[in-house]
This record gives C-alpha cells, sequence and structure tokens, in this order.
C-alpha cells in the first residue's frame, strides 16, 4: 500500500507541471492570435470572460465597444470557453463579413451554442443552394396580400393588448416588458400558425418559450435539472408543435380555402410548386423554421417597442407629430383599421420606427429620414438591424410594420408618462437589450372608447 500511494504521489509534480504548461501554451495561443488587437491581455484559463458575460451581458458588451473604438480597425478580441472571438464594431467591416457568410469563410453562429439549442439545419446556418431554395420558398409569405392578411391580426392583438394595460394601471406605474413579450408572442402565435392552435396549446407554447429564453442566457449545463437543458427540451417540442401545425395548415389549403396566417401562405406555395416539379420536405423541417421565425419576432421587436415608448416619452415634439400624422390617416372611432396603404403613407412613423444610428447615433432624429436630409439614403450601409448580405432577414418589412402599427396605435389611443427614475434608461440585456426598469410607465385611455377592430 505505501508502494502504491509513493508512486501516486511521485505523479503529482507532473501532472500540476502539465497543467501549468496546458495554461501556459493556452495563453500563448490566445495572444498569438490576439497580436496587436485591444482586448484583455490575460484571460481566466478554459472559461475566458464567459463568467462575466452571462452575469453583467451589459458590462461586458460595452467594454468590448470601448475596446474596438480605441483603434481604426473598430476591432476587439476577447476569448470564450475555448474560442477566440472578435467583436466587430466596423460599419464596412461587417458589411464584407456578411458578404462572405459560406463554408470555406465565416459562419453565422446567433448564439454561442446556438446549434445546440436551435438545431444545425437552423436558417441561419444554411449555405448555398439549398440556402437560396428555402429564401425562394419562404418569399410568398411575405406579399402585399400576405402582410395585410398579418396586419389585420396584429392591429387587434395589439388593440386588446392596449385596452388591458390602461386598465391594470388605473393610477400606478406598470412595467411594458413582459407585457410587450406576451403581446408579441400572442402576434407571433396567431400570425405565424393562426387556427392552429388552441388555446390549451398556446398556454404550454408560452411556458416552453419561457424555458428557452431563460436558457438563452444560462451557462450551457446540458443536464437535468438545468436551465440550458429545459431549454433544449423546450426547443424540441415547440418545434413539434410547430410541426402539426404545418400538416393541418397543408390539409386545409388541399381543400382551396383561403390563407389566414403565415403558415398558410407557405403551404399554399408549397402545393403549387409541388404540381409543377415535385420536391422533398417534411412537417418537423418547417416546423424547425417557424421556430426561427418566432424567435427572430419575438425579443428583437420587445426590445424595439420598449425603446419607442422610452424615446417618444422623452421627445414630446416626436410624439406630437406622429400623432397628427397619425390623423390623417386613421380615425379610431370609426371602427376602421390601418391598411397597409395607409401604413405606407405615414412616412414620419416609419421614420420614428427605423431610428437607430447613423450621424450622431446616440440622438433621436427622425427627421434625419425626411427628404431634404436623406441619411437613410446616404448612410445606409448604417443600417444593419435585419443583417445583410445572403442571409438579411426576409421579413423586415414584417417586423417595420409591427413597429409602426404599434407606434401609431399606442401614440393615437393612450396617454403616457414613464416612472422616471435615476438609472431607468440604462442597458439591461434580457437576452436583447432594454430599459433597465423595464420601460415603466402610468398609462391611461386617451380615445373616448376603445374601437371595435374585427
Amino acid at each position: 500500500m505505501e508502494l502504491k500511494w509513493s508512486m501516486f504521489t511521485s505523479y503529482i509534480p507532473h501532472f500540476f507541471s502539465l497543467l501549468a504548461l496546458i495554461l501556459l501554451l493556452e495563453q500563448i495561443s490566445y495572444l498569438k492570435k490576439k497580436r496587436f488587437l485591444p482586448g484583455p491581455t490575460l484571460v481566466f484559463p478554459f472559461i475566458g470572460n464567459v463568467i462575466s458575460l452571462v452575469t453583467n451581458p451589459t458590462s461586458f458588451w460595452d467594454l468590448q465597444s470601448s475596446y474596438a473604438k480605441s483603434t481604426p480597425l473598430g476591432i476587439s478580441a476577447n476569448y470564450i470557453i475555448g474560442r477566440y472571438i472578435l467583436y466587430i464594431y466596423s460599419t464596412d467591416l461587417s458589411h464584407k463579413i456578411f458578404a462572405n457568410v459560406r463554408p470555406d469563410a465565416f459562419h453565422l453562429v446567433g448564439h454561442p451554442f446556438g446549434k445546440k439549442l436551435f438545431g444545425e439545419h437552423n436558417l441561419i446556418y444554411m449555405f448555398g443552394q439549398e440556402h437560396k431554395d428555402l429564401r425562394r420558398r419562404i418569399a410568398p409569405n411575405f406579399t402585399p396580400k400576405a402582410l395585410q392578411t398579418y396586419t389585420n391580426i396584429q392591429q387587434r392583438i395589439i388593440l386588446k393588448h392596449l385596452e388591458s394595460w390602461c386598465s391594470t394601471s388605473k393610477g400606478k406605474s406598470i412595467p411594458l416588458r413582459i407585457l410587450c413579450r406576451n403581446m408579441n408572442l400572442e402576434t407571433s402565435q396567431t400570425v405565424f400558425v393562426g387556427p392552429y392552435l388552441n388555446e390549451e396549446s398556446r398556454k404550454r407554447f408560452n411556458v416552453d418559450y419561457n424555458f428557452f429564453n431563460v436558457g438563452l442566457m444560462k451557462l450551457p449545463i446540458d443536464l437535468p435539472g438545468f436551465a440550458f437543458r429545459n431549454a433544449r427540451l423546450a426547443v424540441q417540442r415547440l418545434v413539434d408543435t410547430l410541426a402539426g401545425c404545418a400538416e393541418e395548415s397543408e390539409k386545409r389549403m388541399k381543400s382551396g380555402e383561403e390563407p389566414t396566417c403565415l403558415i398558410d401562405f407557405w403551404m399554399q406555395d408549397n402545393l403549387r410548386e409541388l404540381s409543377e416539379k415535385p420536391y422533398e420536405y417534411s412537417y418537423q423541417e418547417i416546423g424547425g423554421h417557424l421556430f426561427d421565425f418566432l424567435f427572430a419576432a419575438q425579443d428583437a421587436s420587445t426590445s424595439s417597442l420598449l425603446w419607442a415608448v422610452a424615446y417618444l416619452d422623452s421627445h414630446p415634439h416626436v410624439l406630437e407629430k406622429v400623432r397628427k400624422e397619425v390623423a390623417k390617416y386613421w380615425v379610431p372611432e370609426d371602427g376602421s383599421i390601418i391598411t397597409g396603404e395607409k401604413l405606407r403613407e405615414m412616412k414620419y412613423t416609419e421614420a420614428v420606427a427605423r431610428e437607430v444610428g447613423f450621424r450622431e447615433p446616440e440622438a433621436f432624429d427622425p427627421d434625419r429620414f425626411t427628404e431634404e436630409r436623406q441619411e437613410d439614403r446616404v448612410y445606409k450601409k448604417n443600417f444593419l438591424a435585419f443583417g445583410a448580405g445572403a442571409h438579411q432577414c426576409v421579413g423586415q418589412r414584417y417586423a417595420i410594420n409591427h413597429l409602426m402599427l404599434f407606434i401609431a396605435m399606442f401614440a393615437t389611443l393612450v396617454n403616457f408618462k414613464r416612472d422616471r427614475v435615476d438609472g431607468c434608461d440604462e442597458i439591461s440585456y434580457v437576452p436583447t437589450i432594454v430599459p433597465k426598469d423595464d420601460c415603466r410607465v402610468f398609462l391611461s385611455q386617451r380615445c373616448t372608447q376603445f374601437p371595435c377592430v374585427q
């Protein structure tokens, strides 16, 4: 026994020497790749800076931005769980990367552990002809006719939630983040798969989507009881549910009924193409792509709605211009809806919806989109909210319509005021960026009565 223990203890110095060598090689590898780029000089062994990324993402990305801004290259470096990463701040370099997303160059990731969560066949991981064919088949989902169908649904759901929010507020401030998220989730479910989700399915869907959302922000521990495992299993259940919706829609479209939601338009065009040139697809595959749409339409949209409210509150002259423009095209008391044609006429409201950085990016200035200034054309390359290149968002018109409808209806139907406290406009990641106070506001009904939109 003493001999065995002696042999074991003799290996301990070798073990620690080997471990020290591995740690040294890891640091040398990081520094060799980093070279002259700004970023942390040394990183934690094995895990890198993943703890600060997960526990305080706001500070993490602010620091990466400050590193990148410190060099004309607009790049900074870091190290996350064995992976060397680059943070790109430069617009020109971002366009070059988006233009070179292909198997032998750059790959879109979406999330550090996205393939485990979203699956290998997610839209953002596709290349070449397969990717082109899928985008071509998705295109009929966003024609003017389809968008008008969605616009009607969006207005009905936005109106329902605005009325509920005003009833809930009643002289006290309420945080809008979860309320907006729930409204968006109902909108996405109804627009994408409409009549194919019953009430019980919607409740289960909401629970699973919450599992997914929580897991996005946690460490990738794929073991029972951990948030990441719950998220991965929830995604599979969501995809299964959406696959069932695709199957039901195909049956309905075969019977010649008119489309009432996105999956109907998709399956209608699939059946048309199949009659001309057969090809293979599975309901599970379409369910996966529907989940991609859901994820894309959900959290980023919630973020946009919250910042729209925050900026309209802090810029009353902009709010007044929106209200005057909307009043030209929509009188809520007569029960009419905002048609696609009316929406396209609301140029200023669209400018508010599109307002993100350009020249003086920190300033909220929708007038930069006017014919006189035309910054949306002069600085077009800076508008990367929907990506660029072959993977540019196919649903961007739908997303902008949703934001425009919310701004138009919220500004017209609701009086609102932020419940401001110090730091309320600081950024919080959940996982997209939102005001730190979850956009807490006082709400009251502005119109004589909420319209009845069918």
